[in-house]
């Protein structure tokens, strides 16, 4: 019936509110194709073209789609195990005449929340301590997120900070603009990176280290 199919439908979506990255995202227009086919069991075969630019054409047992807060991801069985694929990065779609492979019991919501759990400790592997004045706390939440600790509100002096990202680089180019509001206090890997950056930026500006030119 309608209803039935309906209700099955939405089984097949996750929602998750808490975006990685920003909002605001056109809804592809392979999901509807891919929650059909998640719906009846059936195999699809897609073009996709990975984080790294390299393309390849896949043969997929979907499982269920993620909204995550406007960007759409699939679970989906493979030959090596579940694996998740963003749907904006799916060329060509074919949902097959054959049946998908779904594992009895399949947990939407866990296998979402494992991929997320992979993917936040990515994005956290590197934590840093800054020194910022309190009222440019939200700012810095801004940049890094949910990697965001607030240690001191800082009662008038500096507010200490831990902010995460995946490498000191990517801590250090976050904070490089910042020039002396944010006190670095560490780790050294995060502090070395900015002193590298600022090094090139007097390289490639014509700058001094020692103050403004006459």
């Amino acid at each position: 019936t309608f209803r039935a199919e309906a209700e099955a439908a939405a089984a097949a979506v996750v929602v998750d509110r808490e975006g990685w990255s920003a909002a605001g995202r056109v809804r592809p227009p392979e999901v509807d194709a891919l929650q059909r086919a998640v719906v009846e069991r059936r195999r699809v075969r897609i073009d996709y073209t990975g984080a790294t630019g390299r393309s390849s054409s896949r043969v997929l047992d979907p499982w269920g789609l993620v909204d995550k807060d406007g960007a759409w991801y699939l679970i989906a069985g493979t030959d090596r195990g579940p694996r998740t694929f963003r749907v904006d990065r799916v060329g060509a779609l074919d949902v097959t005449d054959e049946p998908a492979v779904v594992p009895d019991g399949v947990d939407l919501q866990a296998e979402w929340d494992r991929v997320v759990g992979e993917v936040e400790a990515r994005r956290s592997a590197t934590w840093a301590t800054v020194r910022v004045a309190p009222e440019h706390v939200d700012v810095l939440r801004a940049q890094f997120g949910r990697h965001t600790v607030v240690v001191d509100g800082g009662d008038g002096a500096r507010a200490t900070v831990r902010v995460a990202a995946p490498t000191p680089l990517d801590v250090a180019r976050h904070l490089a603009g910042w020039g002396a509001q944010a006190d670095v206090v560490g780790p050294p890997e995060v502090r070395a990176e900015l002193a590298r950056l600022g090094a090139e930026l007097v390289v490639a500006h014509g700058g001094t280290t020692t103050g403004a030119r006459s």
